[in-house]
């Protein structure tokens, strides 16, 4: 919404920067305190950490929906709601995936942070418990682990933008 609708982006748009530019890693403790050393926290960082860059994107693509479109909904008896539900939204739901899968790499960092400064358990955690050993037999195994599964999530979410979006693509070439 505060992308297309002016009376939404004034207040929302200078908030999203000012929370975008907050270092997730430096609220960590925080997080620690109010959700405690367990999973909740970890879930929390990387929400707080990608959320605002995600929220910025989408708000920047919003704006760059052509004003024609929006008129001629307008014209054809779109409300505002059905503007954002029917022209809107479709138009930024494949930019969200691809939105996803560029934070993918700042959510792992967040996760291998948070593991690694308080977990028992973890990639994270197990790479900066033998890192003190430098066994690095053990750590390039995990990276390697890591850089599968991110690669993984990375290809699902470009090939659900695919499927889910087949026109998005061609528009774009």
């Amino acid at each position: 919404a505060a992308g297309p609708l002016p009376l939404f982006g004034a207040p929302l748009s200078p908030l999203l920067t000012v929370l975008s530019m907050v270092p997730p890693l430096a609220i960590l403790p925080i997080l620690f305190i109010v959700f405690g050393l367990g999973e909740l926290s970890k879930v929390m960082l990387i929400v707080i950490g990608i959320t605002p860059a995600l929220a910025r994107d989408l708000e920047q693509r919003a704006r760059e929906i052509p004003v024609e479109l929006l008129i001629k909904a307008q014209t054809l008896g779109a409300s505002t709601w059905t503007l954002m539900l029917r022209v809107v939204l479709p138009q930024l739901l494949p930019r969200l995936l691809i939105s996803l899968r560029l934070m993918l790499g700042s959510a792992w960092l967040f996760l291998i942070a948070a593991e690694a400064i308080a977990s028992t358990d973890g990639l994270g955690y197990r790479i900066f418990l033998v890192r003190r050993y430098l066994a690095m037999d053990v750590i390039l195994p995990y990276v390697v682990w890591i850089t599968l599964l991110a690669w993984l999530m990375d290809w699902g979410l470009k090939r659900l933008t695919q499927r889910a979006f087949p026109w998005y693509e061609g528009a774009r070439a």
